[in-house]
This record gives C-alpha cells, structure tokens and sequence, in this order.
C-alpha cells in the first residue's frame, strides 16, 4: 500500500487510502527548532492488525530523518513505536 503525505504550514499527515477513502492516519504538528510533534494515529478498524500504523510511523521517521527534523512521539501508539525500535532514537526530540 502506497503511504501518501500532505503538509501545511503548520500541520503534516501520512495516510493510506483505500477504496473508500484514508483507512490509516498518522497526523503531525510542526514545532520551532525542526521539531515534528506526532499527535495521533488511526486505523479504520476493519484494517487493524495489518502494522499499517507501524508503516506509518517507520515513514515519518525516515521523512525526519531526510528533512533533518527531530520527533516528540506524544501520540501513545508512537511513544511505543520508538521505545520498541532503538534504532529511531537518531530522530527522537530530547524534552529537556
């Protein structure tokens, strides 16, 4: 499934649609300093299971890491994505 990406001044999304419309969701604010807050991620329910919220966050991080832009996980889904997969820890924003 192709993950597709739109960006506001302000705001950024990485989704997947499907027939119907976007069946997966990660959502983003920008920040000062090259920072990306991930603030949520969704699954349509019937397509849950599939690691689709997982691509998208493995997505996000390889956007951070060719915009040279750090993340601040908020969202509870990528707060365990990056505490799961040490190898994100390039792209983790400090919160001190």
């Amino acid at each position: 499934m192709e993950i597709k990406h739109k960006e506001s001044d302000s705001r950024g999304m990485f989704y997947i649609e499907g027939e119907k419309g976007i069946i997966a969701e990660l959502t983003y604010q920008k920040q000062e300093n090259n920072i990306i807050v991930i603030d949520h991620t969704k699954v349509d329910r019937r397509k849950e299971g599939q690691g689709l919220a997982t691509s998208l966050v493995k997505k996000a991080v390889e956007f951070a890491r060719e915009k040279n832009l750090k993340i601040d996980p908020l969202c509870p889904f990528a707060e365990v994505q990056f505490e799961r997969y040490n190898s994100y820890s390039d792209v983790r924003a400090s919160r001190y």
